[in-house]
């Protein structure tokens, strides 16, 4: 049986400010820190919702071993 995402909850709140705020990224940057906070708490891969933050940090890691 699979586990429920931990960060579940939280990514539907960043769907739920972007919906209200006419999807502008800047008016929710809090609710996206807290879905990173969230992310940071569990090992990779452990949480779907936050495999785009992993990839984005794997893309930073790229770029600065250039």
């Amino acid at each position: 049986m699979l586990q429920k995402d931990p960060c579940q909850k939280q990514a539907c709140e960043i769907q739920k400010c972007l919906q209200a705020n006419n999807y502008m990224e800047s008016k929710c940057q809090a609710v996206i820190q807290e879905l990173r906070k969230c992310c940071a708490r569990y090992p990779k891969g452990r949480s779907l919702v936050c495999s785009g933050f992993e990839k984005e940090e794997e893309e930073k890691l790229k770029s600065t071993s250039k």
